[in-house]
C-alpha cells in the first residue's frame, strides 16, 4: 500500500483542499484520503496482512473492557488536526471517548482531545506513519500513539505528546511484550511477535 501526495491546489477562487480530497475519496473508493501538513495524501487500500494484523489488535483493547463502556475502539474515524485550516487523518484504529459524537469538528472528523491513543500498521508508505504522523498527532496533543512497524518488525510507542514530536518514544522488537500506559483507561498488554506476524504474508 503506498501512499502518493497531491499538489496543493489554487487558492484563487479554486475548490479547497478539503473539496479536492472529498472529490479524491468519491472518485477512488475504498482509499484513503487525508490532509497531514497541509499536503493531500491518497492511500490504496489495505492488504490482507494489513487488515489481519488491524484484526488482532483489536482484541486486546476490547478485552481489557475499552470497548462499549466510557470508551469506544474504532477503525478509519478522522482526527482533525490542528497543524493547518483543513488537515485531518484518518488513523487505522483509535481508542476515543464514548461521547465522540458531541466532538465533531467538520468533514466527519473529530476533535483531538476525545482520543485517547491512535495506531497505524505501515505498508509501503511507512515513512507518513513513522515521520509525518508522529508531528501530526503529537501536536494534535494525542496522549499515546503505536506504530505496527511491519517494515522494520518493531512496534513503536510514542508518548508524552510535544511540540512537532514526542518526548517518549520506545521501539519493542519480537519476544517483547508491551503494557501501554494506564491513561488509556486499562491495562492492555500487546505481544509484539504476534502481531508482527500477523501482519505478515503467510507462506
Amino acid at each position: 500500500m503506498s501512499a502518493a501526495p497531491v499538489e496543493h491546489p489554487p487558492q484563487d477562487g479554486s475548490p479547497t483542499q478539503l473539496d479536492v480530497a472529498n472529490r479524491l475519496m468519491e472518485q477512488n473508493p475504498g482509499h484513503r484520503v487525508e490532509i497531514i501538513g497541509g499536503v493531500i495524501v491518497v492511500t490504496p487500500p489495505a492488504d490482507g496482512p494489513h487488515a489481519r494484523a488491524l484484526s488482532r489488535l483489536t482484541g486486546p483493547f476490547m478485552e481489557a473492557g475499552l470497548g462499549g463502556g466510557a470508551t469506544e475502539v474504532l477503525q478509519g474515524i478522522g482526527v482533525w488536526l490542528p497543524d493547518g485550516p483543513e488537515d485531518y487523518a484518518i488513523p487505522d484504529l483509535s481508542l476515543v471517548d464514548a461521547d465522540l459524537d458531541e466532538h465533531v469538528v467538520k468533514n466527519n472528523c473529530y476533535d483531538p482531545v476525545i482520543f485517547r491513543l491512535v495506531l497505524e500498521v505501515t505498508s509501503s508508505n511507512y515513512n507518513n506513519d513513522l515521520k509525518s504522523k508522529v508531528v501530526a498527532y503529537a501536536n494534535a496533543r494525542i496522549p499515546v500513539y503505536v506504530i505496527v512497524d511491519r517494515k522494520h518488525n518493531r512496534i513503536h510507542v510514542l508518548t508524552d505528546p510535544a511540540q512537532n514530536g514526542y518526548d517518549s518514544h520506545r521501539v519493542h522488537a519480537p519476544g517483547e511484550q508491551i503494557t501501554l500506559p494506564p491513561s488509556i483507561g486499562a491495562e492492555v498488554k500487546l505481544d509484539v511477535e504476534a502481531l508482527l506476524k500477523a501482519g505478515q504474508p503467510r507462506a
